[in-house]
């Protein structure tokens, strides 16, 4: 795909994902919402890829959607995603339940980051709230905004925000879209870090290539599907479950190298399956 909005790379086993139109805060737009899709379902086939890390170029990371696109909508009388009708499918076919817009990204393998460094407001918050992890630039707006356009809470917001941060602040975020800070959002739980900006980006490569390095992808796949499974079983299931993966995961080359790299104090050398 010729990638006109956004940007892709992999290096050391990490694959950045840059939403790229600086000159409008990379402004959230039919053609953006396809080339995302398509490089994270890149991401997803490259063996080479462990971590998926999503920023934005410039002073934004994703200021919502495209002005001109809003206004669009209201000369066709109704909402137009702008999106071709073979638009890429990452993640599909895991569970039923998250083969939708953006809840796609719990059927993926790879870890998302999400860094945050700049306005994120609608489409660019519900981006931020689908990674797995959310670090975030001091002094840096958010907003859900759908309120102040007559619109519902965009993307299943309503059913992820109050699982991230509880249903009392989350209630206050979605039905207000007021504007808050992301120290604020420290505070709410929302983020996992709050660096000075100069630190961002060195911070979430910092911990991407931990995990690239310490944690098998086995795990890091596994424990993945894990955690967005279990949101919507019983314990019960979930601990019988485990139960079986680790018997299965037990008997995998990648435990015998964990625990001979334990036992020779060196670090482990992951098998490339």
């Amino acid at each position: 795909m010729d990638l006109r909005v956004t940007r892709y790379a992999v290096e050391e086993g990490i694959a950045t994902l840059t939403l790229n139109r600086p000159e409008r805060l990379n402004a959230w737009t039919g053609r953006m919402h396809t080339e995302y899709r398509w490089i994270l379902e890149q991401a997803e086939r490259d063996d080479r890829v462990r971590v998926v890390v999503v920023t934005g170029e410039g002073r934004g990371f994703c200021a919502g959607a495209d002005t001109a696109a809003l206004e669009k909508h209201v000369e066709r009388g109704g909402y137009d995603p702008g999106t071709p009708d073979d638009l890429p499918e990452p993640g599909y076919g895991v569970r039923p339940e998250f083969d939708a817009n953006f809840a796609f990204q719990f059927g993926l393998s790879k870890p998302v980051i999400a860094a945050i460094n700049g306005p994120a407001a609608g489409a660019g918050f519900v981006i931020a709230c689908y990674a797995d992890l959310r670090f975030a630039a001091r002094g840096v707006k958010l907003t859900t905004a759908h309120g102040r356009l007559n619109l519902p809470a965009e993307f299943g917001l309503s059913w992820l925000l109050p699982r991230l941060i509880g249903l009392t602040r989350a209630n206050d975020l979605l039905l207000s879209s007021r504007i808050f800070m992301s120290d604020e959002a420290m505070e709410l739980g929302l983020l996992n870090a709050l660096l000075e900006p100069e630190a961002l980006l060195p911070h979430t490569y910092a911990y991407a290539r931990e995990l690239v390095q310490t944690v098998s992808p086995g795990s890091l796949q596994t424990t993945k599907r894990q955690i967005y499974t279990d949101l919507h079983r019983d314990v019960g299931s979930a601990v019988r479950e485990s139960d079986a993966l680790l018997d299965r995961m037990m008997k995998q080359a990648d435990y015998r190298e964990a625990v001979a790299a334990l036992r020779e104090k060196r670090p482990p050398r992951w098998s490339e399956e």
